[in-house]
């Protein structure tokens, strides 16, 4: 074999891809540097040159043949797995299943194999086949193994054969509302959404809007104190909570407070409350909620309190305990004690970070019951981002199964033409199953634990993910594959079992098979009306063209509101940031191009039925000669709400005529303030949540966004 096969061969070992299609359908090659420097951050010792290739790829196949049982096996419900075994060559094997209630299966059927014996480091090893057996029940459970003086075990992993909470949207299908919790604001928050917010919006846009579910931005725990990062999808733990969400009135100790504490904590908060359109500030926030956070807790809490914080500790566990010893670490680190104060320990500050969690996961179930209670089907949706803060804690406690070598991002497309890195360490997907995906599997139980659905960001990260080595740009990037059965596998399992539905954000670059994948798994994907084309190629996709499973809107986070797009904000604001790699000319004229052919669908579809565009034909209009606002955005969303999508999503944003983005993706917060826009109506006014049933805008979107 040449150089490069023995490379490329090194590569695949290890899910490394040597090619990958662009965007545009075009081969893109990985170089030579690339291949390795991505081996390099996946722990492969090799260099560039033939024979340290040659030993690696021995070392690679000597493991696998010496290795008793698998990392972790993952197998479907009602389908028979047959998995391999290692033993000495010639030896007896006993082999069972023990279930997760402690049931005993054994034997279990061997199956032919005619492998040849490989000897590693003088030992001859063989290998036996053995059956799972398709009857076997959902859940996480054991194989055993006895060979001679070998014993070994790994956990057996069985998944449904699709997750079946989505079904019954299928034939009858449900709305709902998306917004960025952060941004939306009430009379008593402090200056952005909290969890009492949550509860109150979902409340309303049940009972005005007729949704089923309200989906929100990521709400993982960021920085432990100020400053912390305002992106809610690069956070330092996507387990658990961020405490800056935590309405501080609706702590039960706060009852407890004297009313002069509580005159100081109206002034303390007076400030921050109110509205306004300049960008929210978190950290001043959080360092108020913090002082009354620390306050709270030195109270003396009752009997049923700390019976109630107790259980909550040890049905998190491990995780738990090592996520609050990262915040106290770091705390005590940044020595931000008042002088001559009294230093706590690791353990004493770190009980502290436990009980602000454990407040979060009362005020999240909390905003569930309300959601629930106003008659949504789903209620509260929670958003999982792709990864975490390279710096964070997750980066730390779980860096035996990340690969902090690489950053995840993704290749250049027509919308980020040099590509993105998100900075995040990714999965390493050996590494991961090693530890039989349980950091996966605790990750969705917490998600789901008060949650009626889930949005899975980027979910063709359960597939493969871009690579970029540190230091390098995107454009320098690959992809590593990962075991879809084993990641997908789970999902599908933890939402099962908590009833909850499952969307997969999967947009962007991939294999057409993936969305097969998903939707026979029973996971809904997304469609964006603005990005969705015909499969017959002929244009915008029709009305009934629209997958059945799937989340259907018109636009996402990372775009402008309905109203912004319509007017080119979206071209405008990238030419102003310097981030288009082509002439604004030239994005103008094949964005609204594009724009008036999904007009025209609209059309054809009789969604301007009632308004002044009736009878419009959009192809070669201008911006500004298409008519009303307000009339596109109803037929809009008529268009959408009349899909075969099981779900559909109304943006919050576009239901008040606000025109800002949220997000631009390709910039940080000195060219743009991300993830700091508060929620405004068409004329740049701030909103409460409160004042929005009053609006025609709002009722009259949610009237045209109804099924």
């Amino acid at each position: 074999m040449t150089y490069h096969e023995l490379l490329n061969e090194l590569a695949a070992c290890h899910g490394v891809a040597t090619t990958y299609m662009s965007s545009t359908g075009e081969e893109v090659p990985v170089t030579e540097a690339t291949k390795i420097k991505t081996l390099h951050a996946l722990g492969v010792d090799v260099e560039a040159n033939e024979t340290s290739i040659s030993d690696a790829l021995v070392r690679f196949y000597d493991r696998q043949a010496s290795r008793p049982l698998p990392p972790c096996v993952v197998a479907v419900c009602g389908y028979e797995y047959v998995f391999h075994v290692h033993v000495h060559d010639g030896e007896d094997v006993r082999i069972w299943i023990e279930l997760e209630d402690g049931t005993h299966i054994e034997p279990l059927e061997q199956r032919e194999n005619w492998n040849p014996p490989r000897v590693v480091d003088g030992q001859a090893w063989g290998e036996a086949s053995f059956v799972a057996p398709p009857t076997l029940p959902l859940g996480w459970h054991r194989i055993h193994m006895i060979s001679g003086s070998i014993e070994s075990s790994c956990q057996l992993i069985v998944t449904p054969q699709r997750l079946s909470t989505a079904d019954k949207y299928v034939d009858n299908p449900a709305t709902g509302v998306m917004a960025q919790l952060y941004s939306v604001r009430s009379e008593d928050s402090w200056g952005m959404g909290d969890f009492h917010d949550l509860g109150e919006l979902a409340e309303i846009v049940a009972k005005t809007a007729g949704a089923d579910y309200l989906l929100v931005n990521p709400m993982h725990a960021a920085q432990p104190f100020p400053p912390i990062e305002d992106s809610p999808y690069l956070p330092t733990t996507r387990r658990f909570h961020n405490p800056l969400y935590l309405r501080v009135e609706d702590i039960p100790e706060f009852e407890q407070l004297d009313k002069e504490l509580v005159a100081e904590i109206g002034e303390l908060s007076a400030p921050l409350k109110g509205l306004s359109t300049d960008p929210i500030e978190r950290s001043p926030i959080y360092e108020a909620k913090l002082q009354v956070l620390r306050e709270l807790y030195a109270m003396p809490h009752s009997d049923e309190r700390r019976e109630a914080f107790k259980t909550y500790v040890e049905r998190e566990g491990k995780g738990l305990r090592d996520f609050a010893r990262w915040c106290a670490e770091r705390e005590l680190e940044a020595g931000l004690l008042p002088a001559h104060a009294i230093e706590p320990d690791t353990e004493e500050l770190g009980e502290f970070y436990m009980w602000l969690q454990f407040l979060c996961d009362e005020q999240l179930a909390a905003a569930q019951e309300r959601a629930l209670a106003a008659g949504m089907s789903i209620g509260i949706m929670a958003d999982l981002a792709v990864g975490v803060h390279p710096g964070g804690a997750d980066a730390e406690n779980l860096a035996s199964v990340l690969a902090p070598a690489a950053s995840v991002g993704a290749p250049a497309d027509n919308y980020n033409q040099q590509g993105q890195d998100w900075s995040q360490p990714p999965w390493h997907p050996e590494k991961l199953a090693e530890d039989a995906y349980r950091p996966w599997r605790d990750l969705v139980r917490t998600m789901v634990r008060h949650a009626g659905g889930i949005r899975v960001d980027h979910v063709l990260g359960l597939f493969r993910l871009f690579w970029i080595p540190r230091g390098e740009t995107p454009l320098d990037g690959t992809y590593v594959r990962y075991s879809h059965e084993a990641l997908v596998g789970i999902l599908a399992l933890e939402a099962e079992r908590a009833g909850a539905v499952v969307i997969g954000e999967d947009l962007g670059t991939f294999e057409p098979w993936v969305q097969d994948v998903l939707s026979e798994r029973g996971i809904l994907g997304t469609s964006l009306l603005w990005f969705e084309g015909s499969p017959q190629g002929d244009g915008p996709r029709r009305q009934e063209e629209y997958r059945s499973l799937a989340l259907a809107s018109i636009g996402s986070h990372d775009l402008p509101p309905c109203a912004g797009c319509l007017d080119g904000e979206h071209i405008r604001l990238r030419e102003e940031l310097g981030i288009l790699a082509r002439p604004a000319k030239v994005e103008e004229e094949e964005d609204l191009e594009w724009q008036n052919e999904v007009l025209d669908r609209v059309a054809e579809a009789g969604c301007f039925e009632g308004t002044a565009l009736a009878g419009t034909e959009f192809e070669g209009l201008a911006r500004d000669e298409r008519g009303d606002t307000t009339d596109l955005l109803i037929g809009m969303h008529r268009f959408v709400a009349g899909t075969a999508s099981a779900l559909t999503c109304t943006l919050l944003v576009d239901m008040v005529g606000d025109r800002r983005a949220q997000n631009q993706p390709g910039t940080t917060n000195d060219l743009y303030p991300n993830w700091c826009v508060p929620l405004c109506d068409a004329e740049g006014k701030p909103l409460y949540i409160s004042q929005l049933p009053k609006l025609k805008l709002y009722q009259q979107v949610a009237e045209a966004a109804k099924r």
